[in-house]
């Protein structure tokens, strides 16, 4: 079958009974881009402290023909702003040209805009921080429409944004698109972004003033986020302001006021997580992690790998923020994970024994009756996933010589 790659100006000329026929057979591909024969699970880490702050962030991506993710973080901010601080996560889509381009220049349009500085001449007030934030979206996505039009309009990309600006006094969460920004405070999920979808109420009205439409969840059939930064495609309505086109670049800011000793910490990621765990699952997760190491790296390593091994397909990125409320890690628990390792070791190896002469079993197999059993003790969240790369250290030590190009292995049951 031919795939055919559509720009959405085109695209948009269908009329809505011919898009839907041609999305069902196939003809158009999603505009998020074709898939790798095997993920690229390399990763791109990072880590710091400061400002009783410590971050570790991981990236990998994944399925994805191209790496279209990227990152902020940031402790001690410019225009003598020493005790806050910043992290964002950007995902791109159609290119990485704009997700790079914001992950360099968002902060400071967001630190020298008037409307921000103005909110910090006196006592800061929260109204007047968020303004100036939105103000910072703004502005960043008129001047890179204006890059891009000095470039004969070469560049069709676009990035959603999740980000923390946090004070001394305030978690000030910032959300433009469907990436997704959540607070753990007390041992539960305290606070979580709302993902702008095509679908949405507000959103779908917005779109159907500016004369767009709602089809198979997305803008005029094509894309499938309602706010985002870039996508000057969809922000070309005559007569309407850039909060009131197709695409929106206009961010949702919301001001938390900070809990000393029962904040815990906040979670940043791209879809790409989000798509196979959801938030209480993946605070859980985070959770059992700190509490058996205190590297946020490979807390953060841990979640993108036990995400690819539930089924995500796309780039993905998390920033991992630890106040000093966060878990601790416990003996218990070290000793708990260390016992749970050698189980599942020795299933392996139980396993394939119990092959004897039909040979050896893939790892597939393994994978599933493993699934098909009750193991104890599974990080909550994680679950069989999780462990993959335990499994298949000890799957390889046992078969050196045997190759097994299966990568995606969803949980069952």
């Amino acid at each position: 079958m031919v795939i055919l790659f559509l720009p959405w100006k085109l695209i948009s000329c269908f009329n809505p009974l011919h898009l839907f026929f041609l999305f069902l057979t196939g003809l158009i591909r999603d505009t998020m881009g074709a898939f790798l024969d095997k993920p690229k699970m390399e990763k791109y880490n990072s880590c710091g402290e400061g400002n009783n702050l410590r971050y570790g962030l991981s990236s990998m991506q994944g399925w994805r023909v191209e790496m279209e993710d990227a990152h902020t973080a940031v402790i001690g901010l410019p225009h003598a702003l020493d005790h806050w601080s910043f992290f964002a996560v950007y995902d791109g889509h159609a290119g990485s040209q704009v997700a790079k381009y914001c992950c360099e220049h968002l902060l400071e349009h967001i630190t020298s805009n008037s409307d921000f500085q103005r909110a910090l001449q006196e006592d800061p007030s929260v109204d007047n921080v968020k303004n100036g934030i939105r103000t910072g979206f703004l502005q960043i996505d008129e001047h890179m429409r204006t890059i891009s039009e000095k470039k004969h309009g070469v560049d069709r990309s676009g990035s959603t944004a999740v980000g923390v600006m946090i004070s001394p006094s305030h978690i000030y969460f910032i959300n433009c698109g469907d990436s997704r920004g959540l607070l753990s405070r007390g041992g539960a999920v305290h606070f979580f972004t709302q993902d702008h979808k095509p679908n949405n109420p507000l959103e779908k009205e917005r779109i159907q003033k500016a004369g767009g439409s709602v089809m198979i969840q997305r803008v005029n059939g094509s894309l499938a986020v309602s706010r985002a930064l870039g996508d000057f495609d969809y922000k070309c309505v005559h007569g309407k302001g850039p909060t009131e086109q197709l695409v929106s670049p206009e961010p949702e800011v919301y001001a938390i006021e900070r809990c000393e000793g029962e904040d815990e910490f906040i979670i940043l990621a791209c879809d790409g997580i989000w798509d196979v765990m959801g938030n209480e699952q993946l605070c859980d997760f985070v959770r059992s992690r700190l509490e058996v190491t205190d590297d946020l790296e490979r807390v953060s390593n841990e979640i993108v790998d036990t995400c690819l091994y539930k089924g995500s397909r796309d780039n993905m990125s998390v920033v991992l923020i630890c106040f000093p409320g966060a878990p601790k890690v416990s003996p218990d628990a070290v000793k708990k994970e260390a016992d749970l390792d050698k189980y599942l070791e020795g299933k392996v190896e139980e396993i394939i024994k119990k092959q004897g002469d039909e040979g050896v079993p893939d790892l597939v197999h393994v994978m599933r009756t493993l699934a098909s059993e009750s193991i104890p003790n599974l990080p909550p969240g994680g679950e069989l996933a999780s462990k993959r790369t335990v499994i298949e250290a000890m799957y390889n030590k046992l078969n050196p010589y045997r190759s097994d190009d299966t990568y995606l292995l969803k949980e069952e049951g």
